[in-house]
């Protein structure tokens, strides 16, 4: 790796251990693939690869904080994924059926990652969601959801009915739901959030 190279990678490492989930789904981005290849030669299973890749990058947004900025983060990632495929043989199976549901009902478990996605630390996440919705269906989404009031509260401040303030709700949740669950990077950090509070 050339030193603009180094730079870069140092930078990005920097925001990511500050927080930033724009620099945590680049490392996905440029890691994922090199990783699952590895994981699939390890495991012979897409799924289990697939399963394990998804719990790599859950504990490198966990410990993010630590991360060593001066060295390089692929081998560190290669690390946690040898790791991580010789602690599975040792792992209670109860456990890993966990995991499994929680990746596979990812859309049902929004529901309840919607409370950490309103905490301090998430709340860019969700902004970013929330950008996508047409002017009007914000508005009261942030009303609704981040303001708490109530349908009639949102009707008469904006002049709408009662009826399609529920409307822009459940458009909002349909589309928020199928934004998270279509986004794996983004999904891991809603997992990791979710599992912390259990």
């Amino acid at each position: 790796m050339d030193a603009p190279e180094q730079n870069d990678e140092r930078n990005l490492l920097l925001q990511l251990r500050a927080g930033s989930y724009e620099a945590f789904e680049r490392v996905y981005d440029r890691y994922k693939g090199p990783l699952m290849g590895n994981l699939l030669k390890l495991l012979k299973s897409p799924d289990l690869a697939s399963e394990m890749l998804q719990e790599l990058f859950t504990k490198l947004w966990n410990h993010r904080a630590s991360i060593d900025v001066e060295r390089p983060i692929k081998g560190y990632l290669f690390r946690i994924a040898e790791n991580l495929v010789t602690d599975m043989f040792r792992r209670a199976a109860r456990d890993k059926e966990m995991r499994n549901y929680f990746m596979a009902h990812m859309h049902e478990a929004y529901d309840h990652i919607e409370s950490h996605l309103f905490s301090q630390e998430y709340r860019h996440i969700l902004q970013q969601a929330i950008y996508q919705l047409p002017p009007q269906r914000q508005q009261v989404f942030r009303l609704c959801k981040l303001e708490e009031k109530s349908y009639q509260e949102v009707s008469e401040l904006l002049g709408i009915s009662q009826a399609a303030v529920n409307d822009h709700i459940t458009k909002a949740n349909t589309f928020l739901k199928e934004y998270f669950t279509t986004r794996p990077a983004l999904s891991i950090v809603l997992v990791a959030a979710l599992l912390s509070g259990i």
